[in-house]
C-alpha cells in the first residue's frame, strides 16, 4: 500500500508574494488508484429519480397499455390503399399525417389544380379515401374512362386514434410548413419540436442558466433539466412518505424520508409495499444557496461549492465508509407544508435548532434557491450516539481511519471537517441493534484482529470543506481539484464554550498551522495564501484521527457490567390439574421464539477473564495510536492515514482482510 507524500509546504514560506499557486486541472503522472474494499450492497435508485416511487408500481401495467398502443400504431402505418393514378393530372395527397388524441379532420381537395405529391416517408398513417360518387370496379379499370369525369369533390379523412391511457413519454407531434418554391412544387418544412417540461418545472431562464452547473451534476433526465418548484417536487411523495428533520448544520439542514407502512399496507399489496420498501430511507441534506443578486448574495452556499461537493460525492461513491451519493435537485420557492411540519416539531422537541425559520421572509425571499443532495440514509450521527464499549469505541475509530486511506490512495483526499457530526455509524445486526455486544456475542465471533466485534459500521459524511483530486475521464491523465477556501470560512477564530467545544476549535486552528508551516502547534494566525487550500496536506487528515480518538475515549458512557448469577428461584406454588395434558395448537409468540433461540450457556470465569483480558489489549492499543499521534511528540513518519493503516496491519491490531 503506498503512502501520500508529506506535505510540501514549506515553513518559511508564509507569505502572499512567495506562493506560487498551482492550476486547479493538472497533469496526474501516475495512473488511477485502487479502490481497497468492497460496498456489500448497491446503492438504491434515488426516490425521486423521474417521479413518486407509488406511481412507479404501476409501470407494469402501463407498458402493457403502451405496447398495444404502440401494436395499433403498426397496424395503422401498413394500411394502403389502391387507386389508379392519371395521367393527365395527379390528385394531390396531404403532406404527413398524424396519430392525435380524438380528432377527426376533413380536406376537400381539386385533383385538376396541381400535380399530385407522393407521401413522406414519416407518414404514420396512409389516408382513407372516400369519394361521394364511387364508381364500380368496371368503369375504374377502363383505359377509356376519361378522369375529368370523375366526382368532381373527393374527401380525405385522416385517422386519428388516442389511447385511453396516457403514455408516459411526451407526445411528439409533426409540424409542417408548406413553401412554394420556384418551379410550383410544395416543400415542407419541418420543425424540431422544442423539449416539453414538466409542469413542476421553472421557466425563468437566468434562474435556470445560473444553477447550470449544478444541474449538469445530476443523473437523471428530470433533476438536470431545470430547476424545479419546491412544492411541486416535495408532493412526487404523496402520503405515502414522512418527511423529518433529523439534523442541521451552518449548511443548511437534513431530512428524512420515511415510509409510512401502516397506510401503504392498506393501500396496496404485499408485493408493491415489498418493493416500495426498496428505496430506503433516504436523506435530504437541503442546502440555500447565495443568490446571483440582491438578497442572499453575501451570504449561504456559492455554486461552485455545491458543485465542488456533488462531484466528491459521486467520486467516492464506490470507497467502503464514504456516503453512497443518489441525486442532486435544485428547487425554488418557499418551503412546502410537510417540510415546514417537520421543521416546526424539530423546534419544539430539539435544542440545537439554530438556523432561521424557512417561513420567515426576512430570513429567505420566495424565489430562494435550494439545492437537495439525495444519499442513502448512513445511521446515526456519532455525536449523538452513546458508547460505553471499547469494542464500539475500536470499531469507529479504525473503520474512520481505513475509510481515510482508501480515499488518499484513491483521490488524495482530505476530509478538513471530521467532527462527530460528519460520522454516522449504524449495524449490521438482523434488527439494527447498537448496544454493546454480549459476551456470547464476543465468543461465538472468529477474529484475529478485535476489529468488527460491534457490528458497528462507519460513514463519513459532509465534504462540503473536503479536498480531493477527480479524474476527468476514465482514461485521460488530466485531474481537477476539487476543494474550498477555508479561510473565507471564519472558522480558525471561533473560542469553544465547554472542554469538548474547545478541544474542537483548537483542531481546526491545529489543521490551518499544518497546511500553512507544516507544525500543527504553530498555531499564530499568519496572512492568508489564496490557492493554498488546493494543494495536498494528508497529515490533517492524523490531526483529525487525534481528534476523533480523543473524544471517544474521553466521553465514554460507564459500561455496565455483565451479570453472571443465575435468576432467583420461584416459590412453589400448586400444580395445575390439567399439567399432564398434551397441548395442541398453542403457538409461540414472536418473542417467546425470539428468547428461546437467544438462551446461551452461562459465561464461566475462564471465559470473563478472557475476554477482560481482550478489552485491555484493544485499549492499550488505542493508547499507543495517541502516542504515535501526538501532535508535539509523535512520530516523525506518520504522514497519513495510510501510514497508520499499514502500522496496524505490521503490528496485528489490524488483519489485512478488514481493509482489503
Amino acid at each position: 500500500m503506498l503512502s501520500p507524500s508529506s506535505p510540501v509546504v514549506a515553513a518559511d514560506n508564509t507569505t502572499p508574494g512567495q506562493w506560487i499557486s498551482k492550476p486547479a486541472t493538472r497533469t496526474r503522472t501516475n495512473a488511477q488508484r485502487k479502490v481497497y474494499g468492497k460496498r456489500r450492497a448497491d446503492a438504491p435508485r434515488a426516490v425521486f429519480e423521474q417521479r413518486s416511487p407509488a406511481k412507479d408500481l404501476e409501470k407494469e401495467a402501463k407498458k402493457a397499455v403502451q405496447g398495444a398502443v404502440e401494436g395499433l400504431r403498426e397496424k395503422l402505418a401498413e394500411v394502403t390503399i389502391e387507386e389508379t393514378v392519371p395521367q393527365e393530372s395527379e390528385p394531390e395527397q396531404p403532406q404527413e399525417n398524424e396519430v392525435e388524441v380524438e380528432e377527426l379532420d376533413e380536406k376537400t381537395i381539386h385533383p385538376d389544380e396541381t400535380e399530385q405529391e407522393q407521401p413522406t416517408p414519416e407518414a404514420t398513417s396512409a389516408p382513407v379515401s372516400e369519394p361521394q360518387d364511387e364508381p364500380s370496379p368496371s368503369e375504374r379499370l377502363s383505359p377509356n374512362r376519361n378522369p375529368k369525369e370523375s366526382t368532381k369533390y373527393e374527401t380525405m379523412v385522416e385517422v386519428r386514434i388516442s389511447p385511453k391511457v396516457s403514455v408516459e413519454r411526451p407526445r411528439r407531434r409533426k409540424q409542417a410548413t408548406e413553401g412554394t418554391t420556384e418551379s410550383g412544387r410544395r416543400a415542407a418544412k419541418k420543425d424540431k419540436p422544442a423539449p416539453r417540461l414538466s409542469s413542476g418545472c421553472v421557466t425563468d431562464e437566468k434562474a435556470n442558466a445560473y444553477v447550470r452547473p449544478i444541474l449538469n451534476e445530476a443523473l437523471s433526465p428530470v433533476a438536470a433539466q431545470s430547476v424545479q418548484k419546491f412544492g411541486s417536487w416535495a408532493a412526487r411523495a404523496g402520503n405515502l412518505l414522512e418527511v423529518v428533520k433529523i439534523a442541521e448544520g451552518s449548511y443548511g439542514e437534513v431530512y428524512k424520508l420515511r415510509l409510512r407502512e401502516e397506510l401503504c399496507k392498506k393501500e396496496m399489496s404485499k408485493s408493491k409495499l415489498a418493493r416500495l420498501k426498496a428505496y430506503g430511507d433516504g436523506v435530504f441534506k437541503v442546502v440555500p444557496l447565495r443568490a446571483q443578486s440582491g438578497p442572499g448574495s453575501k451570504k449561504f452556499t456559492s455554486i461552485e461549492e455545491i458543485v465542488s461537493e456533488v462531484k466528491m460525492l459521486k467520486y467516492l461513491d464506490p470507497i467502503p465508509g464514504f456516503a453512497r451519493f443518489r441525486e442532486i435537485h435544485v428547487v425554488q420557492g418557499r418551503f412546502p407544508e410537510n417540510f415546514q411540519i417537520a421543521w416546526d416539531y424539530y423546534k419544539k422537541t430539539k435544542d440545537d435548532c439554530l438556523n432561521p425559520n424557512p417561513s420567515s421572509k426576512r430570513a429567505y425571499p420566495d424565489s430562494q434557491l435550494w439545492a437537495i443532495i439525495e444519499m442513502d440514509d448512513a445511521g446515526c450521527e456519532l455525536e449523538k450516539f452513546s458508547w460505553s464499549s471499547i469494542f464500539q469505541i475500536y470499531d469507529i475509530f479504525w473503520g474512520v481511519a481505513m475509510a481515510l486511506a482508501r480515499a488518499e490512495e484513491y483521490a488524495l483526499f482530505e476530509h478538513r471537517d471530521l467532527h462527530l457530526g460528519n460520522v454516522c455509524i449504524r449495524s449490521t445486526r438482523p434488527e439494527g441493534r447498537m448496544d454493546p455486544p454480549t459476551d456470547h456475542e464476543i465468543i461465538s465471533q472468529s477474529f484475529t484482529s478485535g476489529f468488527g466485534l460491534s457490528t458497528l459500521e462507519t460513514t463519513i459524511i459532509d465534504y462540503s470543506l473536503s479536498r480531493a483530486e477527480l479524474r476527468m475521464g476514465e482514461e485521460a491523465e488530466l485531474v481537477e481539484v476539487a476543494s474550498s477556501d477555508l479561510d473565507k470560512k471564519q472558522i480558525f477564530d471561533a473560542i469553544g464554550r465547554d472542554e469538548d467545544e474547545i478541544m474542537l476549535r483548537d483542531t481546526y486552528r491545529y489543521m490551518r498551522a499544518e497546511v500553512y508551516h507544516g507544525e500543527p502547534l504553530k498555531t499564530e494566525r499568519s496572512p492568508d495564501i489564496p490557492g493554498i487550500w488546493a494543494e495536498y496536506a494528508p497529515r490533517t487528515n492524523l490531526v483529525w484521527l487525534v481528534f476523533l480518538l480523543k473524544s471517544l475515549l474521553k466521553n465514554r458512557k460507564s459500561e455496565s457490567a455483565p451479570t453472571t448469577t443465575t435468576p432467583a428461584r420461584q416459590p412453589l406454588a400448586p400444580c395445575s390439574p390439567n399439567k399432564g395434558l398434551k397441548k395442541q395448537g398453542v403457538a409461540k409468540s414472536p418473542l417467546e421464539k425470539r428468547q428461546q433461540l437467544e438462551y446461551k450457556p452461562r459465561v464461566t470465569a475462564a471465559t470473563q477473564e478472557y475476554i477482560f483480558q481482550l478489552k485491555k489489549t484493544l485499549e492499550d492499543r488505542l493508547q499507543a495510536v495517541l502516542e504515535l499521534l501526538d501532535l508535539e511528540s509523535g512520530h516523525d513518519d506518520m504522514c497519513c492515514a495510510a501510514d497508520l493503516v499499514a502500522y496496524a496491519i505490521d503490528t496485528q491490531w489490524l488483519d489485512e482482510k478488514d481493509f482489503f
